[in-house]
Parts: structure tokens; C-alpha cells; sequence
């Protein structure tokens, strides 16, 4: 996702794609994920994370959803 997509957030596009993909793809709770950043020094409410994820999960999975039919073996060089 572009830097462009995460103007004008309080955190930075990492942490919030961090947040994005732990919660998609553990099953983890946004407390959990809030406590996670909480370790890492990282103050972010747990209604926040889900804010993001109900605003940035439809364009990234839009985004992910073309890689989801690539054949990896066509990369790996022979």
C-alpha cells in the first residue's frame, strides 16, 4: 500500500500494516494486537485497530487478492 493511502494518520503506515496483518491472519483479538504493541512500546487503542481495519482491509485485500493466483514455481529459477 502506497504511503499516500496513510495521510493525515497519527501512526506511521507500519505500524498500521502491522496491525492489519496480524489481525488478518491470526486469531487474535484487538486487545491482543493492542497489548502486542504495548510490548513494543506502541500506545494504540483497541477501537483504533479495528477503525483501521474496517477502512484499509477491502483495498488491501483488493490489492492481495492479484498474488493469490500466481504460480510460484514460474519464479523460482531452474
Amino acid at each position: 500500500m502506497a504511503n499516500h493511502e496513510f495521510k493525515w494518520k497519527h501512526f506511521s503506515p507500519e505500524i498500521i500494516l502491522w496491525c492489519l496483518r496480524w489481525y488478518g491472519s491470526t486469531p487474535m483479538s484487538y486487545a491482543n494486537i493492542r497489548d502486542m504493541l504495548a510490548e513494543r512500546g506502541i500506545s494504540v487503542d483497541r477501537s483504533t485497530i479495528y477503525r483501521w481495519f474496517i477502512e484499509y482491509s477491502p483495498s488491501l485485500r483488493k490489492k492481495l487478492r492479484h498474488y493469490q493466483f500466481i504460480n510460484i514455481d514460474s519464479f523460482v529459477a531452474a
